[in-house]
């Protein structure tokens, strides 16, 4: 199983360039609401695109991603720039959500892939794509003050579950790459955007 993931080759590069970039969009436009200058932005660019990586590779026994170079801060660094230099009213009213969508959805595939790669089991490595596609969206909500996207009612780690679930389920069930990874961040993305686009959620607990 390691080896088919590890043949992912370019496109396993790409959904991490892509999870990193579109969360550090998230943190600079959650600092340019909050009125923050540039080092605040580049700060919360960092910490949202790095969170729920660095928990990933300390629970899975990996080297941290985001120190072996300095590539993952410098695109960090560059997406902060790239964004608080845009007038915030340029920003539709519900970017953040829809980047963030994006980056869930990368992210959780990603996140799995990683774990089934350094030879994690099955079900802790789809668990492992929800703390890398949830972490850091938490980390940013908490840092900035505002109530944290996993209290909200419309699906979230719902989909980050469906597509780390759908990913690791197609993978073991020996469907040959890309196309584990493609279905699952599509679908991901897809059960995301439907959420924010009509307001999913499960039931709440009746008390």
């Amino acid at each position: 199983m390691t080896s088919a993931l590890l043949d992912i080759g370019p496109l396993f590069q790409w959904l991490d360039l892509a999870g990193l970039s579109v969360f550090a969009v998230t943190g600079a436009l959650a600092a340019a609401r909050k009125k923050l200058d540039i080092i605040g932005a580049c700060f919360f660019a960092i910490i949202t695109a790095t969170g729920g990586g660095t928990m990933r590779d300390l629970l899975i026994g990996a080297p941290v991603f985001w120190m072996q170079g300095p590539a993952v801060i410098l695109l960090c660094l560059a997406v902060a720039v790239s964004v608080w230099v845009i007038p915030l009213r340029w920003w539709p009213d519900r970017a953040l959500d829809w980047f963030d969508a994006a980056g869930l959805a990368a992210y959780a595939v990603y996140g799995a892939s990683k774990a089934l790669a350094f030879g994690i089991s099955p079900l802790p490595a789809a668990a492992m794509g929800i703390v890398t596609a949830c972490v850091g969206g938490v980390i940013r909500d908490m840092v900035a003050g505002v109530p944290s996207i996993l209290l909200r009612h419309e699906l979230y780690v719902t989909a980050a579950l469906f597509a780390a679930g759908l990913f690791v389920s197609l993978t073991v069930a020996g469907l040959p790459a890309p196309w584990p990874m493609l279905a699952g961040a599509l679908c991901g993305f897809g059960l995301r955007g439907a959420a924010i686009r009509w307001g999913l959620a499960l039931p709440p607990h009746e008390g």
